[in-house]
């Protein structure tokens, strides 16, 4: 028969049993932790790029909340780490997430881990953050690895503004719709991709953003690490002749150039075409309409049929 939930187990369990950690050998006691939500960051894959703040506070934690607990337990077995791990994921978040703050509100100490990296990119971890911030519950950082950053600082390209855009659609039109949106913004972009998707990507961006220059980073901080550098349409060749990759893949572009300017609008360029379809054929006006816009051919020419057939 299960017991009645005891609101102040936790805080017993912290007082009277010192929770503990092992690093290099040595076996140390936890700092005290204040009760709240601490969005702990954890490796990317090697397990040594954790920081012993991180390890401390995991290690005296009532409990942990993991996006996969599979993985969380791998780490915590390496560290000698005993805490309890509950599992919080895009699929049981809604239901969790009540409980968790209700346990917050009890005064629990809890820590917030996804599978690797830091909390809250491309997780679900920010509703829980933003209910207990609305409710004036403690949250705090403890910062570490992030798959965005060091992508980033390997990549070779501008460092000084980027934008991480996270995972692009998985289908191919929506996917070339939001490079698209994406080709104007003055920075580096940062992607998460699958490896089974990264050839296709990089030819949709390549046509998208033309030949910029780019980095795939794969398995990072593990021992497969590897960077490849060089124009998009170059690694989207490259990458098509290939067998599947295999690993974490992070995708970084180059910033457009001093003279990209801002494509033609689809109601912009039907206008420009139907002006060209006057006196050229579609052929001669795709071509005049591409190079005017910047645009990729396909779509001007797309545009062109449609146009006639109407």
């Amino acid at each position: 028969m299960s017991q009645p939930h005891d609101p102040h187990a936790a805080s017993r369990r912290s007082t009277h049993a010192p929770s503990s950690f092992t690093a290099f050998g040595i076996r140390a006691e936890a700092t005290p932790l204040a009760p709240g939500l601490h969005v702990v960051a954890t490796p990317i894959g090697n397990l040594g790029d954790i920081s012993f703040r991180a390890l401390s506070t995991l290690a005296a934690a009532d409990a942990i909340l993991a996006e996969d607990t599979r993985v969380t337990k791998t780490l915590l077995a390496h560290y000698g780490i005993a805490t309890p791990l509950v599992a919080y994921h895009e699929h049981n978040a809604a239901e969790m997430r009540p409980r968790v703050l209700q346990r917050l509100r009890e005064g629990q100490r809890l820590a917030l881990v996804s599978d690797a990296g830091t909390p809250l990119v491309s997780d679900p971890g920010f509703k829980l953050v933003e209910a207990a911030q609305a409710e004036g519950l403690r949250v705090s950082t403890v910062p570490g690895a992030s798959a965005v950053l060091a992508a980033l600082v390997v990549a070779g390209l501008p460092t000084d503004r980027f934008f991480f855009e996270g995972f692009l659609p998985p289908r191919a039109g929506a996917r070339r719709e939001r490079l698209e949106a994406l080709r104007s913004i003055p920075g580096t972009l940062v992607f998460f991709e699958s490896p089974r998707r990264v050839a296709e990507m990089l030819a949709d961006a390549a046509e998208a953003l033309g030949p910029r220059p780019a980095a795939v980073a794969r398995e990072l901080t593990k021992m497969f690490e590897t960077v490849r550098r060089g124009p998009l349409d170059a690694l989207a060749a490259q990458f098509a002749a290939e067998p599947t990759p295999k690993g974490e893949i992070v995708v970084l572009i180059g910033p457009p150039g001093e003279d990209a300017a801002p494509r033609a609008s689809d109601a912009d360029l039907d206008a420009r075409l139907a002006e060209l379809l006057e006196t050229l054929s579609v052929k001669d006006a795709v071509d005049v309409a591409a190079q005017e816009t910047g645009l990729p051919r396909k779509r001007v020419y797309a545009r062109a049929v449609a146009l006639v057939k109407r």
